[in-house]
Order: C-alpha cells, then sequence, then structure tokens
C-alpha cells in the first residue's frame, strides 16, 4: 500500500544529502514523499523530482546563551530556538496534502511536535551519530573512545549526564513550543526523541560504538550515501597500468578554513611516491593552492568512482565521507575540523580502519601517517570488514521498511 510521507529537513548539505536518498528509497517503493526546508534547498528538491515547501515563519529566540560556547548557542539558534516557528510551518503543511506519517531531522524538534498534535507518527532520521546519548557511548561532541575500564565507562556516564542536563536547560523553550499546539508539557527533553515512533540512525551498526542496550524505538539502518552525481565528471590523471599507491584527498564542501591544511597534505604527498587527487569543493574552488605533479587539483569529482580507483582517503572526517570510503573498503587519514568529526574519527582510529592527525600536523607527521596506511596492510583489512557491513547494511533498505511499519500501524 502507498502512503504519503513529508519530509522535514534542515536543508544543509550533510543532512539534505541522506534525506534525499531516504526520499528515494521510499519513492522507489511507490510511496508519495514531499518536503519542507530552508529556502535555498529547493533547487535540489525540486530538481530531484520531489514537491518543496520553504519555512514560512520568522523563529523568535529566547536565548539562554547567547554569548556561550559552540554548542550552546548552538542549541539556541538551530535547535530550541527554531521549535516553535517550525512547528507550526509544519503543521500547515501536514494540513494542506495527505500525510501518513513524517520522517524528519532529528535537529528539526519542532517537527515532530507537529506530527503529534496532529495525530500520525512521526520517525526522527539522525544523518551521524546520535542526538540522543545512548547507554554506554560517548555523547556526541565528546571526542570520548569507547568505555573499555571502569574509569573510562565512568567518564562516559558523566559525559552523557552533563549532554543531557544542559539540553534540559532548553526545557522550558521545547514546552512553550508544545503549548503553542496545545500539547501537555515534557518533563524531560528526552521524551522528545522516546516518543516519536522511531529514532532511526543512519549510521553503520558495524561502525558505531556499541551501546549497552538501545531505547526501544532506536534501529541503526546504515549510512544513507547519496549518488554523488551533483560533482563534475573526471578522467583519471594518473598513467593506466600504473602500480603506485593513489589517495583521494577531500575535506569539506563548507568552509571549515581548511585550505592551509589542504596545502601541507598536498605538499606532504609530493615527497611520497604515490599519486592523488584533490577534489577542492566549492569553498576552495579557485583558492591560490599549489600542487605537485603528483596531486591533481579538481572542482570536485564523483569520488564513488575516484574511490574504485585508490588505494586510501585523506578527509576531515565527515561522515558521508568516511562511510563511503569505508564501503570501497579503502583506509582513511582523519583530520577532524570540528562538528561531528571528531567522534567519527574515534570511530575509524577504534576500528583499525585508519589513523588521525590534527588538521595543523606538520607535513612530516602527514608523510608518516600516509606511509604507514599504504605499507600496513591490517589497516586495509579492517577498512574491507568494515565495509562490507556496511554495503550489507545499505542493501537491505532498513528505512523504508521501518517507516512502513509505522504508517501500517497508524493506519490500522
Amino acid at each position: 500500500m502507498p502512503y504519503n510521507f513529508l519530509l522535514p529537513s534542515w536543508g544543509s548539505p550533510g543532512h539534505l544529502g541522506p534525506m534525499l536518498t531516504a526520499a528515494q528509497q521510499l519513492r522507489s517503493r511507490g510511496h508519495g514523499v514531499r518536503f519542507i526546508a530552508r529556502a535555498d534547498a529547493r533547487v535540489p528538491v525540486e530538481a530531484a523530482g520531489y514537491s518543496f515547501a520553504a519555512w514560512q515563519r520568522t523563529p523568535s529566540f529566547t536565548p539562554i546563551a547567547p554569548h556561550g560556547e559552540g554548542t550552546r548557542q548552538a542549541y539556541d539558534q538551530l535547535l530550541f530556538g527554531p521549535a516553535a516557528a517550525r512547528a507550526a510551518d509544519t503543521r500547515d503543511e501536514i494540513g494542506r496534502a495527505p500525510t501518513d506519517a513524517l520522517l524528519s531531522d532529528i535537529g528539526l524538534l519542532g517537527s515532530p511536535l507537529a506530527a503529534e498534535a496532529a495525530g500520525i507518527p512521526c520517525a526522527l532520521l539522525a544523518p551521524t551519530i546520535s542526538l540522543r546519548p545512548l547507554p554506554g557511548v560517548p555523547p556526541i561532541g565528546s571526542r570520548l573512545r569507547a568505555p573499555h575500564t571502569p574509569k573510562a565507562r565512568a567518564e562516559v556516564d558523566a559525559a552523557n549526564n552533563r549532554f543531557t542536563e544542559v539540553m534540559n536547560e532548553w526545557l522550558p523553550m521545547l514546552n512553550e513550543a508544545r503549548a503553542s499546539l496545545s500539547l501537555a508539557p515534557f518533563d524531560h527533553v528526552l521524551e522528545l526523541f522516546d516518543r516519536s515512533a522511531r529514532l532511526l540512525l543512519a549510521i553503520s551498526a558495524a561502525f558505531d560504538f556499541p551501546a549497552d542496550e538501545l531505547p526501544k524505538n532506536v534501529r541503526y539502518i546504515g549510512p544513507l550515501l547519496d549518488s554523488s552525481d551533483w560533482s563534475k565528471p573526471w578522467t583519471a590523471p594518473w598513467p593506466q597500468g600504473s602500480d603506485r599507491p593513489r589517495a583521494l584527498v577531500s575535506f569539506s564542501t563548507t568552509n571549515q578554513n581548511q585550505a592551509d591544511a589542504l596545502q601541507r597534505t598536498v605538499n606532504a604527498i609530493a615527497g611520497i611516491e604515490m599519486d592523488a587527487v584533490a577534489t577542492l569543493g566549492p569553498e576552495l574552488d579557485g583558492a591560490p593552492l599549489r600542487s605537485p605533479k603528483n596531486v591533481t587539483l579538481l572542482p570536485s569529482a564523483p569520488h564513488d568512482v575516484v574511490m574504485k580507483e585508490v588505494s586510501l582517503v585523506v578527509t576531515h572526517g565527515g561522515h558521508g565521507t568516511v562511510s563511503r570510503a569505508l564501503r570501497h573498503g579503502l583506509p582513511l587519514l582523519v583530520m577532524p575540523m570540528g562538528r561531528d568529526q571528531d567522534d567519527v574519527a574515534l570511530r575509524v582510529e577504534a576500528h583499525g580502519a585508519g589513523l588521525i592527525l590534527s588538521p595543523t600536523a606538520p607535513e612530516a607527521e602527514i608523510v608518516a601517517v600516509i606511509n604507514r596506511l599504504i605499507r600496513e596492510p591490517h589497516f586495509r583489512v579492517a577498512a574491507r570488514r568494515l565495509g562490507e557491513a556496511i554495503k550489507a547494511e545499505i542493501q537491505s533498505a532498513g528505512l523504508v521498511g521501518e517507516m512502513e511499519e509505522i504508517a501500517r500501524t497508524q493506519a490500522s
């Protein structure tokens, strides 16, 4: 039976890409899909053939930490502050066209409230490591490794407690959004995640740190990787039949001040008997970077095609790039620059599929690490093991089954 799904999305590249992949999976099973997101997402959404609505209301912030550190400002400006406006816009869109269920970006805290008010099920989609803390797993942004000793476990438990305590500071703002929809207040911010029909983690269960137990609505569905067909065509720059190692160097497509790190990485590769392609992305396209003979700089390239021809990947640690590299069985040098990248990098390291360096690492350190990744086969063995698990998860298309289940349960 076909269902109609509404997908509220942040619209930023790291979130819209997985949402578009989810939409394609749902549409391929005959379901109706439409989006609501920020206005600049209209072009890629409509180009993919989906109906689009933009947010209409302007968020009214009640800042708790107007001059606080980055995480608190993100709670104000991105998560809790916009909740009431996003809830109202989502409620209007639910009423505009038939809607059997929502698949909402986990960071859009108002959209699941709108679904609750409308009496329809909502699944939250986490495109990377879970925003909802999981027992025994370091919270996102903590930079902690999986605990293997009582001391480490105590540190993780304390970090999870701090994480939820900070989120609970914004509980009054979240309850204001609930009151605007005539919903009863929450007692704890985690109710937002736990009352949703599903919390879908678009990360490999084999790659993530294992939880002691999962809340009953949590499901791992594997990474949602887009087709990367937005990139320009490419021609392999290395001689045919060459047996030299090859690398793909790819840092963020958004501005993370990555130019210096990229230049040092390119300089390091100049001294290694290998070839490389470095994709610049829109932020660095046209930047005054210098490339040696064995490194080709490109504005973009289809990563899936390139990864079939390289030996390793050097990256900032974006979840999509890392998951794609592992799917191809490629070891990684990860140079995290913020957001969830430190957490992703620690998982790469923990599984033995790569190594971590600071983005400020000198060229000599980059040379040493790349040489290790080339010469020590255990990195590739570990990457291939994870890659097989990721390919199986992608093949299972678990998201579609979960969305059909919540819509079917509601209909019955």
